[in-house]
C-alpha cells in the first residue's frame, strides 16, 4: 500500500500517515516506556492552568494519542466519543442548531436515520434523499430553510457509493455544511475532508480499530468552531471515551494500514467469486459495481474495504440456513474485525435490505479459505419449490 505521501517520502517531509499511527502519543523521553500505558486517573493536575483540562471527563492523555494518529489520517484536528454514535449525536446537534432540515441518506447506516428522527424535537426535520439524485438534492438544499447534508459512503450495508466532490459542492453552494459518515472506507482509504466535508464521521469499533473488542467514536474536522463546539458536547453531555477503550484504539490503528489492505484485496477477491456464483443474485461492493467503479477508485484509490453484500436465491430462509452452515466465518454483527463474520442484514428492524440480503466483513483469513467456506455454506441453501 501507498502512502498518502508517495511511495518514498521525500526528505525533510512530514511522517506519513501510515509512519504516525504507529508512534502517535508516544514521549521519547530518556527512560519512557515503547507502549505508553493508559492514564487511568479521573483527576489531573494542571493546577488552573488556561486550557488544562483537570478533571478526566474534559480531557485525558490517552485520548489525546487517539486524537493525534486520527488527526494525521485526515490533516484535521479529531474529537474522540464514547461511540460513533455519541459523534454523531453531538455532530447533528452541533451543526442543525439555527438551521430547519437534516439530509441523510435513505439508504444509510439505519441508526442515523432513527437518531435524526428522535432528534426532531431538539434540531432539524430529517429528510430522507436518494444520494445519487443530485438535482433532487440541490433542489432540497435550496428550499425549504437552511439545511445540513449527511452522506454516507460506501453505505452500510449495500456499498453504494456517492459522489462526495460533487455533493460536497451542492453542500458549499447551498451555504449548507456536509458530513461524512466515512465508517465503512476509515480516513485512510478516503478523505471526505478534500471533497468539501466540514466533518467526517467514524465509527473506531469497525475497521479503525479493528480486533471487536472497544466501541468508540470519533469526528475529524479542520474547523476550529466545530472542534470546539464538539469538545463542548462531549464534556457537557459525558459521551467520554474510557482510557482503556481509547488505548486500545490507539493499538488498533497501528495495524490498520496492513490490515485494510489485506482485507480489500481478500474482499475483492471474496466479491468477484459471489457475482459468478450461481446461488447468488446480486452482489454489492464498489470493487465490483460497474456503473460507479471509476468513481470509487478516484474517492478510494488505495482499496474499497473488507464490507460487502449480497444476496441468495432460494426460498424465504434460504439466507439464515447460509449464516448457520458457515464453519469459518462467525455469525455476527458490526464488522472491521480481524475475523470474518456476517449477517442477515434484513433481521434488523428498519434496515434498508432484502430478506435474503447478507452482510459480509471480510476478515484476515485468507481469501482461498473464506471462499471454501462460502461455498460450503451456499451448498446448504435448499432448492427453490
Amino acid at each position: 500500500m501507498t502512502d498518502h505521501h508517495g511511495p518514498r517520502a521525500a526528505e525533510g517531509a512530514s511522517p506519513s500517515a501510515e509512519a504516525t499511527l504507529v508512534h502517535a502519543g508516544r514521549r521519547r523521553g530518556l527512560g519512557e516506556a515503547v507502549v505508553q500505558p493508559p492514564v487511568l486517573s479521573t483527576i489531573l493536575g494542571s493546577a488552573g492552568e488556561p486550557g488544562a483540562a483537570d478533571y478526566a471527563r474534559a480531557g485525558n492523555p490517552t485520548w489525546a494519542a487517539l486524537e493525534e494518529a486520527l488527526g494525521a489520517l485526515e490533516g484535521a484536528t479529531a474529537v474522540v466519543f464514547s461511540s460513533g454514535q455519541a459523534a454523531s449525536m453531538a455532530l447533528m446537534l452541533a451543526l442543525t442548531n439555527g438551521r430547519d432540515k437534516l439530509l441523510l441518506p435513505s439508504d444509510g447506516y439505519y441508526n442515523a436515520r432513527v437518531l435524526a428522527e428522535r432528534l426532531r424535537p431538539h434540531g432539524a426535520a430529517p429528510v430522507f434523499v436518494d444520494q445519487s439524485d443530485l438535482p433532487g438534492i440541490e433542489h432540497e438544499l435550496r428550499s425549504g430553510g437552511a439545511a445540513v447534508l449527511w452522506a454516507e459512503s460506501p453505505t452500510n450495508p449495500l456499498l453504494r457509493v456517492a459522489d462526495l466532490t460533487r455533493l460536497g459542492q451542492l453542500a458549499v453552494a447551498a451555504g449548507a455544511p456536509m458530513v461524512v459518515d466515512n465508517t465503512v472506507a476509515t480516513g485512510l482509504l478516503q478523505r471526505p475532508l478534500d471533497m468539501g466535508a466540514v466533518a467526517s464521521l467514524c465509527s473506531l469499533t469497525k475497521s479503525a480499530s479493528g480486533h471487536s473488542d472497544v466501541i468508540a467514536g470519533a469526528v475529524m474536522t479542520r474547523d476550529a468552531e466545530l472542534a470546539g463546539e464538539l469538545r463542548l458536547w462531549r464534556t457537557l453531555g459525558g459521551g467520554i471515551l474510557g482510557p482503556m477503550e481509547a488505548w486500545l484504539a490507539v493499538r488498533g490503528l497501528t495495524t490498520l494500514p496492513l490490515r485494510i489492505e489485506r482485507q480489500s484485496a481478500s474482499a475483492q477477491a471474496v466479491a468477484e467469486h459471489l457475482a459468478a456464483h450461481p446461488k447468488v443474485t446480486a452482489v454489492h461492493y464498489p470493487g465490483v459495481h460497474a456503473a460507479t467503479l471509476a468513481l470509487a477508485r478516484a474517492q478510494m484509490p488505495l482499496g474499497f474495504g473488507p464490507l460487502l453484500s449480497f444476496e441468495v436465491a432460494g426460498p424465504p430462509g434460504a439466507a439464515d440456513a447460509v449464516v448457520a452452515a458457515a464453519r469459518l466465518i462467525v455469525p455476527a454483527t458490526s464488522f472491521g474485525g480481524v475475523d470474518s463474520s456476517w449477517e442477515r442484514r434484513g433481521r434488523w428492524a428498519g434496515e434498508t435490505a432484502s430478506s435474503s440480503l447478507i452482510r459480509l466483513s471480510v476478515g484476515l483469513e485468507p481469501a482461498a479459505d473464506l471462499i471454501t467456506d462460502i461455498n460450503k455454506a451456499l451448498a446448504a441453501v435448499p432448492p427453490a419449490g
